[in-house]
């Protein structure tokens, strides 16, 4: 169940979401611009939020297909990930706006399951998942990113421990 292509998709979402983070910290604020241009929704708050740029988006689409490509996949497969994985990730600022939690702030499982569970789904037949495998791939995915970003909290490459 839990084989090499299993690993690899997780790593592969790893990626894209790492992609960002890995930007911002290289590139501090520069070309940092909100996805959303600032635009606020029909509730008045932002559609996503400052937090989520197009340097992040970018860098996901450019980070990810070089781990595809040296996983032995294809750049088109890396991007589509990429693209599901920032798909959720905004779908999660989109609804974390709406319930008027600011950019960058915590909401477990929201923050950890769209990205994960978007590109596990769309992706199962290419990677040869089950439903099963697929919540254990966001389940690993959830656990990793929370440890994670504890780690990279300490050493102050993340803003926040979550």
């Amino acid at each position: 169940m839990l084989d090499t292509l299993f690993f690899h998709l997780l790593i592969l979402i790893i990626a894209a979401n790492a992609g960002p983070i890995i930007v911002k910290n290289l590139l501090g604020t520069r070309w940092g611009q909100a996805i959303d241009g600032g635009l606020k929704f029909i509730d008045g708050q932002p559609l996503f939020g400052k937090s989520k740029t197009w340097r992040g988006l970018i860098a996901s689409l450019i980070i990810t297909p070089v781990i595809a490509l040296m996983l032995g996949y294809s750049t088109q497969t890396g991007i589509i990930i990429s693209l599901l994985a920032m798909t959720g990730d905004l779908f999660s600022s989109f609804v974390k706006r709406r319930l008027k939690h600011s950019s960058s702030s915590m909401a477990p499982l929201l923050d950890q399951v769209p990205e994960s569970l978007l590109p596990s789904v769309i992706m199962m037949q290419t990677f040869e998942l089950t439903l099963i495998s697929v919540f254990i791939l966001v389940l690993f995915f959830m656990i990793f990113e929370l440890f994670v970003s504890r780690v990279l909290y300490r050493m102050s490459i993340r803003k926040h421990p979550y």
